[in-house]
């Protein structure tokens, strides 16, 4: 989970809110995945949770790292690691005893991005929105208890988030998860509901508070607004996108500092550019002149 904000600033200095808390990155753990059929692979399981140990901004993470990400035993750890290292999808340093994401991962991930097509007609769609707005506009999917971003624009303005494809987000404290929590069946939104709520029992009510009004929002407006919910800088507006090719559900936002994200401009400019925005998209996926 992205435990800071950056938004550069005109000086090129950045402001930064951190969260001093430790914390892990919310992920499904093994127990979760328990029942959900014999045929799951426990290694591959493990293997895949170190390749998500690592975030945005790490250059390398060292067996310490990797265990307090992960929880997996020491043992465990160097085994996943060694074999990662050996079909080239983690780098070892000898000399400084650290791992970074091979050829193989960053390969893996570039391909996704290449051949999803709701990327490639998004883009040219998102700029013009981060151009008129001054703001960023991204496009993300949620990753087990967080959404990540797959793409983003953003504008010339000197004020801007920095974030970019690969950045995790929470759920239900950004417009972009809400937005896609609001466009769950029933009960997909009960199970995340459920597992956001057994990785936060503090937040529990929170959590449910915050995603019913996302809801509500999304059915009276047809998108949904986080003013200063993750940081309190930071104002957002996020649509849901479902392709009908069955692809899966993806968010679509617009955020940035308050002073540019006004709520009465959220609701009455950047909103409803979100939404024709997104409507673009469905058509042009479908092959609909605009």
């Amino acid at each position: 989970m992205i435990d800071s904000a950056d938004v550069t600033g005109p000086t090129g200095g950045r402001r930064r809110q951190k969260d001093l808390s430790v914390r892990k990155r919310a992920t499904r753990d093994e127990t979760e995945l328990e029942g959900e059929g014999a045929q799951l692979s426990s290694s591959l399981v493990r293997g895949l949770g170190i390749l998500r140990a690592f975030r945005p901004g790490d250059a390398s993470l060292g067996n310490q790292d990797i265990i307090a990400r992960t929880g997996l035993p020491k043992a465990t750890v160097s085994r996943i690691t060694y074999t990662l290292s050996a079909l080239g999808y983690l780098l070892y340093d000898k000399d400084l005893g650290r791992y970074s994401l091979g050829s193989a991962t960053v390969a893996l991930g570039y391909s996704a991005l290449s051949s999803s097509a709701v990327v490639h007609v998004a883009r040219p769609l998102m700029q013009p929105l981060a151009d008129l707005t001054g703001a960023a506009v991204a496009l993300g999917t949620r990753d087990s208890l967080n959404m990540v971003y797959l793409a983003n624009c953003r504008s010339e303005s000197l004020v801007t988030l920095r974030l970019n494809p690969g950045s995790y987000l929470p759920i239900w404290k950004t417009s972009m998860g809400l937005a896609y929590a609001a466009a769950l069946s029933p009960e997909e939104r009960v199970s995340l509901v459920r597992a956001l709520q057994e990785a936060e029992p503090d937040k529990a009510a929170m959590i449910a508070a915050a995603i019913d009004d996302a809801i509500a929002q999304y059915a009276r407006q047809g998108y949904v607004t986080s003013f200063g919910a993750w940081h309190s800088y930071i104002h957002a507006v996020g649509v849901p996108f479902r392709p009908r090719d069955g692809s899966p559900l993806v968010a679509i936002t617009c955020g940035g500092i308050g002073e540019i994200i006004t709520e009465d401009r959220a609701h009455a400019e950047i909103g409803p550019a979100l939404v024709e925005m997104v409507k673009a998209l469905g058509d042009q996926l479908e092959g609909i002149p605009v």
